[in-house]
């Protein structure tokens, strides 16, 4: 069940979904802002937007005060959800560079609903800074593998990673992020990869495996060649049926709980 999203100033609102938040029935906030740019990436208008978000201070004061409002809104519509809605996911983008991500997630708790943070794991210090407050530690963290640690600089991040020292400095961040995730009980995080043909082969696979426990469900969604960050993406070709089948088993041998979503 998934209702039609409503667009604010502050992101995306996706009213009910039955399959962001395992377990659960949610609402979904998709809020601007990302700090790496992934060339498959369908979420255009929260990554790139009217302004890029890179830091918690990159507001107007009229930007603030507009997405303030926005927020406002979603709040009154969590009020009247109460009782229907358990849970709330945060997503983007990337939502620990977003500066209303604490505001939503303190509202969220104090109206009991249960926090899921999606992450892409490049951020393990502001993400230790949430687990850490009690007011802002998510309940459930989904943390994003997008290909090889290693890849990152190359793929992901080549405009940022030449003021950041290029492939170690995202191996580390990632390395980082994942031990955090790592560290939460069994049934409070999960780890995701999309089956991008170009990013996630068998050895993607096996470097990934190395820094996520053994114990994690790791879930894989198939890619989608449409509405790419990169246009180019649009034309690659989907893996088939038969190949995912081929992957998943490869990351099964690797991590048990690895299925595809």
């Amino acid at each position: 069940m998934l209702t039609l999203p409503l667009t604010t100033p502050t992101g995306v609102l996706v009213k009910t979904t039955c399959v962001d938040y395992p377990g659960l029935v949610a609402g979904a906030f998709f809020l601007k802002g990302c700090n790496i740019r992934c060339p498959y990436c369908y979420n255009i208008g929260l990554v790139l937007g009217e302004r890029e978000l890179q830091n918690r201070n990159d507001f107007s004061q009229e930007e603030f005060k507009e997405s303030l409002s926005s927020v406002q809104d979603l709040f009154n519509l969590m009020e009247k959800r109460q009782g229907i809605l358990k849970g709330i996911v945060i997503s983007g983008g990337e939502p620990l560079v977003n500066p209303f991500t604490p505001i939503i997630i303190k509202k969220a708790k104090s109206l009991g609903y249960k926090v899921k943070l999606d992450t892409n794991g490049t951020l393990p210090e502001e993400l230790q800074a949430f687990l850490e407050n009690n007011e802002l530690h998510p309940d459930f963290i989904a943390m994003d593998i997008k290909t090889s640690p290693e890849r990152y600089a190359e793929v992901l991040c080549p405009t940022f990673s030449k003021f950041f020292g290029k492939k170690d400095y995202w191996q580390a961040k990632l390395k980082k992020s994942a031990e955090i995730v790592a560290s939460l009980p069994k049934d409070s995080r999960e780890f995701r990869s999309v089956l991008v043909p170009t990013l996630i082969k068998k050895e993607d696979i096996e470097k990934i495996s190395r820094i996520i426990p053994k114990d994690a469900s790791w879930q894989f969604a198939q890619f989608l060649n449409k509405n790419c960050l990169d246009p180019s993406y649009n034309n690659i070709t989907p893996y088939s049926d038969k190949e995912i089948k081929e992957l998943i088993d490869y990351a099964k041998s690797l991590i048990p709980g690895a299925e595809l979503r």
